[in-house]
């Protein structure tokens, strides 16, 4: 069979018009290209959602439905652009059909910022993995640890055992301090004040051995003493160690303030507190004994 002729017949089966849509003609080429390219959007599609799933798995997210609703999201958003583009393929205008979309994607978008700001602020915290469960974190001056992570909120656990729904705009715009990002040490500080009487040498000593000797401390870093201040009442000192449970901090600095309390107690040195000397001029105590003396 010579080729020609079949090179010939094929092409002009290809080229057949099957019908109108508008006043553009469908060809069968046409009709046969936007068929595949809908199928390999379909495939795309379902390698998308797989990897999903896979970063959701590799990140120990265990939210179901969080996961089903970006599947369902980046399906539908890989479809339309597919069938954008085989529409396309035909010959059809879709001009028109994007500048009505945009306008009504423009509406929906101020209706939904705020719910959108979440959505996109928790796709990048997924992304980034500056944030997981479990880490200690500091947000808007409280300290909590994240429970779990949805596509638009955070769930977190404040130390009073309250569980509260932080949208994850705020997670991901403002500074948030990670108190577990890279490793799990944490510092605990406390202030103590001592008279002006007191013996430096021996104060700075005493703290140090205290700190030392504080339970469920890390060696290294060394605990740290410094003379931060002088006060109008006392002398002012920072005692600091490092631990490794940042969500225990506040009874680690308890225990901290208690060894600092019976240390400075057993060496004898006052702890300061607040006190005003008052001295009164010579005509002032003159004339308060004039008004102490009994009258004539």
């Amino acid at each position: 069979m010579n080729p020609e002729v079949v090179s010939t017949e094929l092409r002009s089966i290809l080229t057949r018009e099957l019908f109108q849509v508008g006043d553009h003609t469908i060809h069968l080429s046409g009709l046969i290209t936007f068929v595949v390219i809908v199928l390999a959007t379909y495939v795309l599609s379902r390698l998308a959602q797989r990897v999903i799933r896979l970063t959701f798995q590799r990140r120990q997210l265990q939210d179901e439905g969080t996961m089903k609703a970006v599947q369902r999201l980046v399906h539908y958003l890989i479809f339309l652009i597919g069938l954008g583009i085989g529409l396309e393929t035909l010959g059809i205008n879709l001009t028109a059909l994007f500048a009505a979309g945009a306008l009504f994607a423009v509406a929906i978008g101020f209706a939904m910022q705020s719910i959108l700001q979440n959505f996109v602020a928790g796709v990048i915290l997924l992304v980034e993995r500056t944030i997981t469960p479990g880490d200690i974190l500091e947000v808007e001056g409280k300290r909590v640890q994240v429970v779990a992570m949805n596509i638009r909120t955070t769930i977190v656990r404040t130390r009073d055992e309250e569980e509260l729904i932080v949208p994850n705009s705020i997670l991901s715009q403002p500074i948030v301090k990670n108190q577990t990002l890279r490793d799990d040490l944490s510092r605990v500080r406390t202030q103590v004040g001592v008279t002006y009487d007191s013996d430096m040498r021996q104060v700075m000593a005493v703290l140090k051995q205290v700190a030392t000797d504080l339970p469920n401390r890390v060696d290294e870093p060394p605990p740290t003493v410094l003379l931060t201040d002088f006060g109008d009442s006392a002398v002012n000192f920072e005692v600091s160690v490092w631990t490794r449970d940042p969500w225990a901090a506040r009874r680690t600095q308890s225990d901290l303030n208690q060894a600092i309390w019976w240390g400075l107690k057993g060496a004898g040195i006052v702890i300061a507190f607040p006190q005003v000397d008052v001295h009164l001029d010579p005509p002032v105590m003159d004339s308060l004994k004039a008004l102490g003396r009994p009258a004539a």
